[in-house]
């Protein structure tokens, strides 16, 4: 499956596509910039739309800003000049406490096509971050990922690389309550490995974490019987396996678990679990969400949910 919908919300905001000079309450909307396939082509580029959004009466307000396609974003473009004029616009967006960098349709740019790059500088810009989202792998960095006030980040890619996973690793996130990793498919990036992980499942890696979303790999099955005794779910509320391959061996580990039976919520939507498995969720008094049951006939067969 790819990515056929835009968001409607980001970061607790109904999203707004923003054009022009409107009376948009910027406090209480998130606002999508975003060039579609006539505009780049004629020439647009995005950074002269964001511009002229700054000059917006009411711009200082914003919350929330979505950043959607740019310029040749299908041909792989980098994203460069965005994060440069967005580093430049610091002093006139203090109020922005949510970015969400790449809010792209598989009809303007597959998933597996949307160059990233050096994202490092945005957090460094703003300090007072609490939310940001980034969807697409290609290049993406990073960088020493020290943030105060970030609660939650959301990597959304076909297939993420083990660097970033390490990057994620080292970060220094004391107020993080929501981590999501979309890791995807060795063709289109996803290099990690179970080892890669680790450090994720520690406690009190991220100390305010209560949600780890581990989601949309083909390592499920291995993720599963490593977070199911992991110390991380002494302090997680909510573990999200899903989008991924998970098949009946890791789901035995997880139902067997102790201290899944602690958590608030176990996500496994979208899964290669057997009826026989099925069942024995459905009986388990575990919250479990178990939908989107898949077919493969046999496990080279399975595929996540989200790659291409």
């Amino acid at each position: 499956m790819t990515i056929s919908e835009l968001s409607d919300s980001f970061a607790g905001y109904p999203i707004v596509s923003w054009s022009g000079p409107d009376e948009t309450d910027f406090s209480c909307t998130a606002i999508r910039l975003a060039l579609d396939y006539d505009a780049s082509e004629a020439g647009a580029v995005w950074t002269d739309l964001f511009f002229e959004f700054l000059e917006q009466a009411g711009a200082d307000q914003l919350n929330a800003l979505v950043i959607g396609a740019w310029e040749d974003v299908s041909a792989g473009t980098a994203p460069e000049r965005i994060v440069e004029a967005l580093v430049e616009a610091k002093d006139s967006l203090p109020n922005l406490r949510a970015i969400f960098f790449g809010d792209i349709t598989y009809e303007e740019s597959e998933i597996s096509w949307i160059a990233q790059g050096d994202l490092s500088a945005l957090f460094t810009a703003y300090p007072q971050l609490e939310h940001f989202c980034v969807r697409g792998g290609n290049n993406l960095n990073l960088g020493t990922l020290n943030h105060a006030n970030l609660k939650s980040l959301v990597i959304q890619t076909g297939g993420l690389s083990r660097e970033v996973v390490a990057q994620v690793c080292r970060a220094e996130l004391p107020a993080l309550e929501h981590l999501e990793l979309w890791l995807g498919v060795e063709d289109y990036g996803g290099d990690c490995q179970i080892d890669d992980l680790r450090p994720l499942l520690q406690r009190g890696k991220f100390p305010a974490l209560r949600y780890l979303g581990l989601k949309d790999s083909m390592l499920a099955d291995h993720i599963a019987e490593t977070a199911s005794d992991a110390p991380v779910l002494e302090q997680l509320e909510v573990l999200d396996l899903s989008m991924g391959v998970l098949g009946d061996a890791g789901a035995e580990k997880l139902i067997s678990s102790a201290a899944i039976k602690k958590l608030k919520k176990l996500v496994l939507r979208h899964h290669y679990m057997s009826d026989a498995m099925m069942r024995r969720w459905s009986a388990s008094g575990i919250n479990a969400d178990i939908s989107e049951q898949q077919k493969a006939a046999g496990v080279d067969d399975r595929y996540v949910e989200v790659s291409e």
